[in-house]
This record gives structure tokens, C-alpha cells and sequence, in this order.
């Protein structure tokens, strides 16, 4: 890969080279930003990184993105670039007590006009206590903070912690960036025992975690294969890698967002593909079944009255036959639903009607369709006119139903599609009644 930066504080080599027995992937760490692969949004000329190493300053920043795409070497590779002192902490295995140290080091080295980069690993594991005790060395300039997560700031960080940093999103290595990172790899340790067919494969594997794909390339290396191994055989020998996926995180959430989109947009295909994500990714089915329910009233209700019933039956057979065999029926009632006419009539009328009975309060409806149990209820007027609607023409009598204070409302507009079609024809009928026996 071609240096992105020519100047010489991008080149700065960094401070301590690894031993040759350490691993792969420290040995190919790179040396300067311009080394840093699949970043360039990032690290090039007139990416945010690249802009703030020009100009020698840095400002505190979150570097948000999956395993393995390069938070923890940027940090460090920031702070050579601009000759500050590199200080690193772990959420995961610091405490109080350490932050306290890396203040007091970062105060010392303020007074003797050395700047200090206080890199955080997984800072998102701090807790909100934690993460504010960093606003006043921040605030002050005694750090510059780079907090590195993969999990989504808007959610794992304070917002006052957010404002006084930049989110910088960090990419997943694409098919070209993990195949460069191999090719530096075979340079320096020699080409790996693969058919290209299987080379492609290792590369699929990472997921784009380029730190995973060097720990498998090292396991070909260390175990020293003498005739290449084919795709079939590089599945055999090398662990499958399991698809990056929190159950109560981002990934989570996103991949039931993705579902529920492409359903929506009647995409059988797509919403088959991330049911399937999530399935093989552990999912809990029955989470699934309860999603596929509210896309049924949410976004088909009346346009197919079925998709309701086959959901409900999916859940069933889900109960009845367990995993794997259950999952057909998420999938048969997943593409039900895909292909199914959509109108979200109901789900508008519901969220229209409730507003509607927040702000009318306590309004009685007309006293005409009260019941009256009692003698004294008859007597004030309770149930006096009401009109059986199965003793008049046609079943309908067109009564008012509304309370006297409020005008008539149209919650419910069904759609022409599906079945709502001919829920429309009724209510145009019931509509034309109504106004002909009111006029009468």
C-alpha cells in the first residue's frame, strides 16, 4: 500500500518495535498512519485524522468501529505523530485507582510541558460515575482523551462525555483491505499452504477483523502444511469464525431493524437473509416470534387478516417442535408476512385514537347507548332510544355513537389493497346509509 502522507510527523516510527517471536499481528502493526489500512475516510489528507496530525493538534475523540479494525494502533500511532506522551488504560481490567495514577502521571507531565494521549480501550465498560471522571482533566487539556468502543456512543456513553469528543467511525475491513493486510502477511512470512479459491475463503472468514484473519494466518504458518488446502479442507482445520453479534447491543438491534424494514418493504429475500443472521447468530427464537406478531398488526392488520393467525401458529409450532426443526415455521411465517398486501391502517388509527382519548378526558358517551342495570339509571334516561341495530333495515340503524361534546372522528382509513379493499367497500356503504337515514 502506497504511503498516504509524505510529511514527516505522519512517518515518525513508533517507539518500540515488537520482538520477532511476537505475534503476526503485532509484527505487522503498522509503523505510521500512512500504513493503516482500510481507514483512508480516517487517516487520509483530508480525513478528520489526517487534518488534526497536519496541523500538530489533537482533539479528544471515540473512535467507534467492530474488533480488529485498527482503534488501538491509530491511538498509539496519533500520539507519535504529534510527539505527545502515549497513556493507556483498559476499561475492562482498570479501576478508579488506575485513572487516579494516569491523571497524576498526565498532571506531572503537563508541568513539565509535555502533553499526554490517554487512550481508554472499551471505554463504554466505565460506568457513568467513571466516564464523568475524566470531564475536568478533559476540560482543562491535562489529557487528550481517544476512547475506543465498539459499541454505539449515542448509547454506551454520557452525553456530557460525547460533547466534549469527536465520534470517529472506524470502518469494517472490506474484501481489498483484508486481502493487503494478507499479502503483507505472505511478505513477510511466505505464502500461505492455500488454493486462491481457499485464500478468497480465509479472507471471507474474517468478517473484516483484520487482527482474527492474522491469528488464523499464523495458525496455517505454525502448523506447517505441506500441499495447499482447498476450501473444504481450510473449513476443516481452521475453527468457524462466529458472526459478531450482542444479543442486548447494537448489533442486535440493528439487525431487527434491517428485518422489520424489509418486510415492510415486501422484500422476502432480504428479510429471509436477516432472519437468518440472527438465527445462526443464536438469536433467541421465540424474541423472533414476537417480532414477526407485531409486524403483522403493525404493517399488513387488515390488509390480510392471515398474517396474524400465521404468526401466531408459527409461535406455536416454534413451542411444539424446538430448534432447528421449530425455525421453519419463523421462516414460512417471515415470508408470509414479506409477501403479504401491507397497511398500516390500524396501527394509525390506534396510535390517532388513543391521542384522541387523552385529550377528550372524561367525556360520557350518549346516554341513548348506557347501560342500565338499575331502576334508578332507567329513570334518568340511561339506554332510552337506543335503536337494535339487528331489529333494523339491513342490521344497521345509523345511530350517533359519539359523545355530545365531540364531533364524529376518522381514525380507521383503510388502504386499497388486500383485504382492506373490501373493508372500504363496507364503510363507504355504512357511510352512504348513515347519511341517507340522518338526512331522512
Amino acid at each position: 500500500m502506497a504511503d498516504l502522507f509524505s510529511d514527516d510527523p505522519l512517518q515518525a516510527p513508533a517507539a518500540n518495535a515488537p520482538r520477532e517471536d511476537a505475534p503476526l499481528a503485532d509484527r505487522l502493526r503498522p509503523r505510521d498512519l500512512g500504513e493503516v489500512i482500510g481507514q483512508d475516510h480516517l487517516t487520509g489528507a483530508e480525513g478528520a485524522i489526517g487534518r488534526m496530525v497536519a496541523a500538530g493538534k489533537l482533539s479528544s475523540m471515540i473512535l467507534w468501529g467492530p474488533p480488529g479494525t485498527g482503534k488501538t494502533t491509530i491511538a498509539r500511532l496519533l500520539a507519535d505523530a504529534v510527539g505527545m506522551r502515549f497513556e493507556s488504560v483498559s476499561a475492562v481490567f482498570s479501576g478508579v485507582a488506575d485513572l487516579k495514577k494516569a491523571f497524576a502521571a498526565a498532571d506531572k507531565a503537563a508541568q513539565a510541558g509535555q502533553r499526554t494521549l490517554l487512550f481508554v480501550d472499551e471505554i463504554h465498560r466505565f460506568n457513568r460515575a467513571q466516564q464523568d471522571g475524566f470531564l475536568p482533566f478533559v476540560e482543562r487539556g491535562t489529557v487528550t482523551l481517544v476512547g475506543a468502543t465498539t459499541e454505539n456512543p449515542s448509547f454506551a456513553l454520557n452525553a456530557a462525555l460525547l460533547s466534549r469528543a469527536q465520534v470517529l467511525i472506524l470502518q469494517r475491513l472490506d474484501h481489498a483491505a483484508l486481502s493487503e493486510l494478507l499479502d503483507r502477511a505472505e511478505g513477510l512470512e511466505g505464502p500461505l499452504p492455500l488454493t486462491e479459491d481457499a485464500h478468497d475463503a480465509l479472507v471471507a472468514s474474517a468478517d473484516g477483523d483484520g487482527r482474527f484473519l492474522l491469528n488464523q494466518a499464523e495458525t496455517l504458518y505454525n502448523a506447517k502444511i505441506e500441499n495447499p488446502l482447498d476450501p473444504a479442507a481450510l473449513g476443516g482445520f481452521l475453527q468457524r469464525r462466529v458472526a459478531v453479534y450482542d444479543k442486548d447491543r447494537e448489533g442486535h438491534y440493528n439487525l431487527i431493524s434491517a428485518l422489520h424494514k424489509a418486510v415492510r418493504g415486501s422484500d422476502p429475500q432480504a428479510a429471509l437473509y436477516y432472519l437468518a443472521r440472527m438465527l445462526t447468530a443464536g438469536e433467541e427464537p421465540r424474541f423472533l416470534s414476537r417480532r414477526l406478531v407485531r409486524m403483522a398488526v403493525e404493517d399488513i392488520g387488515l390488509a390480510d387478516p392471515q398474517a396474524l393467525v400465521q404468526c401466531m401458529a408459527a409461535k406455536d409450532a416454534y413451542e411444539f417442535l424446538g430448534s432447528p426443526e421449530g425455525e421453519l415455521a419463523l421462516v414460512q411465517a417471515c415470508l408470509y408476512l414479506a409477501s403479504a398486501p401491507k397497511s398500516n391502517a390500524a396501527y394509525k388509527a390506534m396510535k390517532s385514537s388513543f391521542r384522541s382519548a387523552k385529550e377528550t378526558g372524561s367525556l360520557m358517551p350518549p346516554q341513548n347507548i348506557l347501560n342500565a342495570p338499575t331502576k334508578l339509571m332507567k329513570e334518568i334516561g340511561y339506554g332510552k332510544g337506543y335503536s337494535y341495530d339487528h331489529d333494523a333495515d339491513e342490521g344497521f340503524s345509523g345511530d350517533n355513537y359519539w359523545p355530545e361534546e365531540m364531533e364524529p372522528q376518522t381514525y380507521y382509513t383503510p388502504v386499497d389493497r388486500g383485504f382492506e379493499r373490501e373493508v372500504n367497500k363496507r364503510l363507504d356503504y355504512w357511510d352512504k346509509l348513515r347519511r341517507e337515514r340522518g338526512a331522512g
